[in-house]
């Protein structure tokens, strides 16, 4: 009986310590929040999410908002934030909001609202407009990689 005892306390260690070396070796993006904001609680750094897909990006208003995966999203009119909430993955950007090009390099870094890219239906944003003329070198080539990296 205390050979079986041993046997499963031992097993409990092994399984453990394999546990604690998985969690570390997880990618860099998984202890993130899953949208990135800047400061606060506030997506896309106050813009407005339904725009870059209709025209340049304006700036939402705080009285019209809705909640998405923990972030507040902020609309500049009623018809966008309804546009939003019927369809919220369709209009809240890749990689949750951190830069695109660093997601495909397997890691996370803040990015820049002002440096986007709307591909094939699909908000890309980037952390300043260095990183944005790397990324556009080989935009599906990137887009492949961050999809490979991205929990």
């Amino acid at each position: 009986m205390m050979k079986l005892v041993r046997i499963g306390v031992a097993a409990l260690l092994i399984s453990a310590a394999g546990l604690a070396v998985s969690a570390a070796l997880s990618p860099a993006f998984a202890a993130k929040p899953e949208i990135y904001t800047r400061s606060g609680d506030v997506a896309l750094g106050g813009y407005d999410a339904v725009s870059f897909f209709s025209s340049a990006p304006v700036k939402g208003l705080a009285t019209l908002t809705t909640t998405y995966k923990g972030a507040t999203f902020q609309f500049a009119n009623a018809e966008n934030l309804a546009k939003f909430k019927a369809a919220p993955a369709k209009f809240a950007p890749q990689y949750g909001g951190y830069c695109a090009w660093a997601a495909s390099q397997g890691k996370t870094a803040p990015a820049d609202p002002r440096y986007y890219k709307v591909v094939n239906g699909k908000l890309y944003l980037n952390f300043d407009a260095g990183v944005q003329e790397r990324w556009q070198k080989d935009i599906p080539g990137f887009i492949a990689k961050a999809d490979a990296n991205w929990p």
